[in-house]
């Protein structure tokens, strides 16, 4: 994708501070790589929610007496969903700082899904479609959420 796309697989996205490096003269397709591979198969955890933090302007370093914060680790498409479950909730519960009590509730896992090779008859009925309707250019595939569970689901379903 990095030789079909160059730097607009990064340049159409709003990016900040020093991830702008990847975002600069197409010579640098190490960073572009780097880039690909970090969004399809690093794991990425997010804070999605919290409860009982005071807002910024009333913060300050007291003891709370419940804070609970909502995660969601993306993980690599091809990674066992339950051996990233039990990982996970090892991390969050052993050695916790200042004894402090953690509570796990929720526990949603979704497999990941990658694309398989494509039939040879479908792989170019796609190059051939994309090049007549975008002028020539050649066909490429990327995506990104591999770890959405519904497309895991889907090829359950239509294999």
């Amino acid at each position: 994708m990095v030789d079909l796309a160059g730097d607009e697989m990064c340049t159409k996205y709003a990016l900040v501070n020093d991830q702008a490096q990847y975002c600069g003269d197409y010579k640098q397709k190490e960073d572009l790589v780097e880039m690909y591979i970090t969004n399809q198969w690093r794991a990425n955890l997010s804070v999605t929610g919290a409860d009982g933090l005071p807002p910024i302007k009333m913060a300050g370093n007291a003891v709370r007496n419940s804070t609970g914060v909502r995660l969601s680790m993306r993980l690599p498409p091809n990674c066992d969903k339950d051996k990233a479950q039990a990982a996970i909730e090892k991390a969050l519960t052993e050695n916790v700082p200042y004894n402090a009590k953690v509570t796990l509730h929720g526990g949603h896992t979704g497999s990941g899904w990658c694309m398989k090779e494509l039939h040879p008859w479908l792989d170019q009925s796609i190059k051939k479609a994309g090049a007549e309707f975008f002028d020539g250019k050649e066909t490429g595939s990327y995506g990104m959420g591999g770890s959405i569970p519904f497309l895991s689901e889907l090829e359950k379903m239509y294999p």
